[in-house]
C-alpha cells in the first residue's frame, strides 16, 4: 500500500481554478460535470482561492483536507476508484514501453498517447463523470458542497505541478511506481547487457551518425572576410541558452526513441517570442535585437496561454468553415451570450471581449485593453470556458 503524502496548505491568491495543464482540466472537468449546482462551484473557487483549505493530503483512492470558515471547521473528503492489481499490470506495460512515458512523467508532463493507450488497455486514469465522489461534515445535501469543490480545485493545481498525483490517488506513490518501473525495465537491460551482440535502436531504426564539428572561426578571420562579429553575450545568458539547448535536444530525442512527430520547427520571429516566454530575463535583449518591442510583449502573452497556436491566431485571422464556429456560437446563445461580429475566426462577444479560433479547434479568448486585444486566457476547446477565464482575470 502506498503512504498518504501531504502538501502544504495554498496562501490566499487570485489564481485560475481551471488548471493549466490538459490532465488538470480533465479532472476540473469531472467535478463540474459531476455537480447538479453551479453556485456551489462558484462558491468553491472562492473557497480554493480563499486560503480556508487546510494542508492537502493524498493517499491510494481518497483527498482529504480540513476546511475552514469564519464560522466552523469542516472535514472534506474526495474518493476516487483505485486501479487494480491486473489495471496496473497492464498500465506499467504501457509506461514500460516507452523510455519517454517515464521521462515525460518525471518532467511534469502526463503525455496524450500515455493515456489514450491506457484507455485503449481499458484503465481509465483520468476521472469521468460521477467519477469523484465527494463528502463534507458540513450540512449541505449538494455533491459537491462548496468546501468539497474548494479542495478539489485546488487538487487540479497539485496535478498542473506533478501528474503522480494522479497515479497516487490511483493506488501507486511517486516512488513506489518508479521502484516498479525500473524492476521491470531491469530484465531486458540484463537480457541486452548479457548478449554484447544485441544492438539496441530507435523504433524508426538506428540514431543517426553525428555531423563533423564545425571548424572554430577566430576573430581575425571574420575581420579578414568582411563579417562582423557578434556582439558579446550578457552575463547570465549563456547558461540560459545552454540549458534551453538541452531542453529542446532531450524532446528531439524522445521523439526520434518514440517515433513520434518531431516538435515544429520555428522561424526566427517564433523562437524569439518562445525564449521571451520561457526566460523574461531575455525579453529586454530581445526587444532590442527584433527591433519590436509591443509586438514581443503581446507575442510573449499569446505564447504562455497557446504557445505557437496562439502566437498564429494573435498575428493571422484565417476563415474557418461555417460548421466550425456554429457550435461556438449555439454554445454562446444558450448562455445568452450575444454575438456582436464575426470576423473570420474571431467572434467579438461583446465590446472588450473576443474569442479567436485556431487550426487545432481550441478558442484563445482575447480582451481589448487600452485598444489593443490581448491575449487574456488559456486556450480551451470550450468557448465559454475561455471567455469565462479571461473574465475572471479582468475583475
Amino acid at each position: 500500500m502506498s503512504a498518504a503524502q501531504g502538501y502544504p496548505a495554498f496562501p490566499a491568491q487570485r489564481r485560475s481554478t481551471r488548471g493549466q495543464s490538459w490532465w488538470a482540466r480533465a479532472w476540473v472537468q469531472a467535478l463540474e460535470d459531476t455537480s447538479l449546482d453551479n453556485m456551489q462551484l462558484k462558491k468553491g473557487r472562492r473557497y480554493a482561492n480563499s486560503g480556508y483549505v487546510g494542508t492537502i493530503t493524498i493517499s491510494p483512492g481518497r483527498i482529504g483536507a480540513t476546511v475552514y470558515s469564519p464560522d466552523d471547521t469542516y472535514e472534506v473528503a474526495v474518493r476516487v476508484d483505485e486501479l487494480t492489481e491486473p489495471e496496473w499490470e497492464r498500465f506499467l506495460d504501457q509506461v514500460a514501453s516507452r523510455a519517454g512515458h517515464i521521462a515525460a512523467l518525471l518532467d511534469g508532463e502526463m503525455p496524450h498517447d500515455l493515456v489514450e493507450a491506457a484507455e485503449s488497455a481499458g484503465i481509465a486514469l483520468l476521472p469521468g463523470i460521477g467519477d469523484l465522489d465527494p463528502s463534507c461534515t458540513c450540512d449541505a445535501w449538494e455533491l459537491p458542497c462548496q468546501h468539497a469543490a474548494g479542495l478539489s480545485y485546488q487538487v487540479a493545481w497539485l496535478l498542473d505541478s506533478d501528474p503522480f498525483v494522479l497515479l497516487h490517488l490511483r493506488g501507486r506513490s511517486r516512488d513506489v511506481l518508479l521502484d516498479q518501473l525500473v524492476a521491470r525495465s531491469a530484465g531486458p537491460a540484463a537480457e541486452v547487457e548479457a548478449r554484447p551482440e544485441v544492438q539496441v535502436s530507435s523504433p524508426r531504426g538506428s540514431l543517426p551518425e553525428l555531423p563533423d564539428v564545425p571548424r572554430k572561426v577566430s576573430l581575425e578571420e571574420l575581420a579578414v572576410s568582411g563579417i562582423e562579429p557578434p556582439p558579446p553575450l550578457a552575463p547570465g545568458v549563456l547558461p540560459i541558452l545552454v540549458l534551453d539547448a538541452s531542453r529542446r535536444a532531450r524532446a528531439l530525442l524522445i521523439a526520434l526513441l518514440n517515433g513520434t512527430p518531431e516538435p515544429q520547427p520555428l522561424d526566427e520571429w517564433q523562437d524569439a517570442v518562445r525564449l521571451a516566454a520561457d526566460f523574461p530575463e531575455l525579453l529586454a535583449g530581445l526587444a532590442e535585437a527584433t527591433a519590436r518591442p509591443t509586438e514581443l510583449g503581446l507575442g510573449v502573452h499569446a505564447w504562455r496561454y497557446g504557445g505557437v497556436a496562439g502566437l498564429d491566431v494573435l498575428e493571422r485571422p484565417w476563415e474557418p468553415t461555417p460548421a466550425e464556429l456554429a457550435r461556438a456560437r449555439m454554445d454562446l446563445l444558450a448562455e445568452e451570450i450575444d454575438t456582436i461580429g464575426i470576423t473570420g475566426n474571431r467572434l467579438t462577444v461583446r465590446p472588450d471581449a473576443q474569442l479567436r479560433l485556431d487550426h487545432h479547434g481550441n478558442w484563445h479568448a482575447y480582451r481589448l485593453i487600452d485598444e489593443v486585444w490581448t491575449p487574456a486566457a488559456l486556450a480551451s476547446p470550450d468557448p465559454l470556458l475561455a471567455l469565462e477565464e479571461a473574465v475572471t482575470q479582468a475583475r
